[in-house]
């Protein structure tokens, strides 16, 4: 009798301890959360470096998970960016890119968006049966087509495009986002497809989101559930709460980044106290690098090069943590990985088949995420609207073109091209071109093979809905 009873606890132990790494299939359906913030530069946490910028609850996702230190956004602006993460595609390829400077991201005045024949995230989720909710920053197509519901999401709250945009006849960008008011912009606040307030308070909007993950957790706890949560800020205007506002040490920015901070403790200590934290991963990155033009009130890349709508390091390289306790292996992660590759990670980890590998850009990075491999990616495509600016290539990257983000100066062809070695030189200051022609002529036949393998989808952002009486302002992004 003892030793059946031994026997039993022994097999039982094993086959826990079998279906313990979330790699292979989980005795539960892991819940996924991804935490995107908007125009959040590399250097803007304590984790990775910010002197006083006060970020608590970051710095320990950083401790009891992973800080991936060379992970990039899939573009340097916000519309192709978010298609990346959510498709697992470059954006070229469902035309979720521009084709002309002042159409980089979508507009209210835009007439298109993501196509209803992507497979996003959330789609994906469905077929396992996953809740999903998209909380936060949309930018994908504001249409009733192009909105959250249409793409796999069955609950939405959040605003349908950037919330500098909808601005008043005469109100001035630049200097509304330096003194904003709430009136200034006429942004909506939907709550699936139905406006509730316009315009946004912006003032109380990252506590709101957060309130809408912590109710939708507690609402879905005993199913597996996916939350897309995509914060509104660091973009400008930047607005913060009571509790937060001129509490930084940073000023106005620092306001809203120790805000963003606190949503994600909340979420934090949310999954502790439901039991859910052992089996959720939360990530969480941004869309693209600082935006430089605003001074003070952008953020820093901190030692890289550039910012927003660049293709140097500080326009895509983004400050990237993965958190789940007692799954993930603690450590600094050095392995170059992407956006891009959350979908392919997430499938995985879900036991979601990809209907369509062949088009996905991804990488699933469990073999890191779990300890026992290495990323697979070995290379990041720099696109500028639709035009390869840059690739890297393990330590190497090559500048076939160079630009500011939104200064105004125009692009820079090199022929040569620039080439830098990002572990020695991540700033980018060092030109060893003249030392390494055989590389650029890799890197040149790379560019080449790139882009004869696929067709560019249908250029989305150019399209207009010509009777729109919206002054949207192409400068803001």
């Amino acid at each position: 009798m003892k030793k059946t009873i031994f026997y039993s606890l022994v097999t039982g132990l094993l086959a826990f301890g079998a279906c313990s790494n979330p790699e292979e299939t989980p005795l539960k359906a892991p819940n996924v959360i991804v935490v995107f913030a908007d125009d959040m530069g590399y250097g803007d946490t304590g984790a990775f470096g910010h002197p006083t910028i006060h970020t608590p609850n970051l710095d320990r996702m950083a401790e009891e998970g992973q800080k991936w230190t060379n992970f990039y956004a899939a573009s340097s602006v916000c519309t192709p960016s978010r298609a990346g993460l959510l498709t697992g595609k470059l954006p070229i390829r469902n035309g979720m890119c521009g084709e002309t400077e002042d159409r980089r991201v979508l507009f209210p005045d835009s007439d298109g968006g993501l196509p209803q024949s992507e497979i996003t995230i959330a789609k994906a989720l469905k077929t396992k049966g996953y809740s999903t909710a998209c909380i936060g920053k949309w930018h994908l197509g504001h249409l009733p087509q192009y909105m959250p519901q249409s793409h796999g999401f069955d609950y939405y709250f959040g605003v349908p495009y950037s919330n500098d945009m909808d601005r008043p006849e005469g109100i001035d960008h630049k200097a509304s986002c330096f003194n904003p008011k709430i009136e200034y912009f006429q942004v909506p606040l939907y709550r699936n497809q139905e406006i509730i307030e316009r315009p946004v308070n912006q003032l109380t909007i990252t506590k709101r989101y957060t309130e809408e993950a912590l109710k939708f957790i507690d609402d879905h706890k005993a199913q597996p559930f996916f939350i897309y949560l995509a914060h509104s800020m660091p973009h400008v205007p930047l607005f913060a709460s009571k509790d937060f506002e001129g509490k930084s040490r940073r000023g106005r920015y620092g306001d809203v980044i120790e805000e963003i901070d606190w949503s994600v403790g909340q979420i934090m200590q949310k999954l502790k106290q439901t039991g859910l934290d052992e089996n959720t991963l939360v990530v969480f990155t941004s869309d693209n690098g600082p935006w430089l033009l605003f001074d003070d009130l952008g953020g820093s890349a901190g030692l890289l090069k550039g910012g927003k709508g660049s293709t140097y390091e500080g326009g895509m390289r983004e400050p990237s943590l993965f958190w789940w306790p007692e799954k993930l292996e603690k450590k600094v992660v050095m392995d170059m990985a992407s956006t891009l590759d959350l979908y392919p990670t997430i499938c995985k980890l879900t036991g979601v088949e990809i209907s369509n590998a062949s088009e996905i850009d991804g990488y699933d990075l469990s073999p890191v995420l779990f300890g026992n491999g290495k990323s697979n990616r070995d290379e990041i495509f720099y696109y500028r609207e639709t035009e390869i600016f840059a690739i890297r290539k393990g330590a190497y990257k090559v500048h076939f073109k160079t630009q500011t983000g939104y200064e105004g100066d125009a692009p820079v062809e090199h022929n040569p091209p620039l080439l830098f070695n990002l572990e020695n030189d991540p700033s980018e200051k060092y030109n060893i071109a003249a030392k390494h022609p055989d590389i650029i002529k890799k890197m040149v036949k790379l560019k080449e093979e790139h882009i004869n393998s696929f067709t560019p989808g249908d250029c989305q952002l150019i399209k207009r809905i010509e009777s729109a009486d919206i002054n949207q302002g192409d400068v803001s992004l």
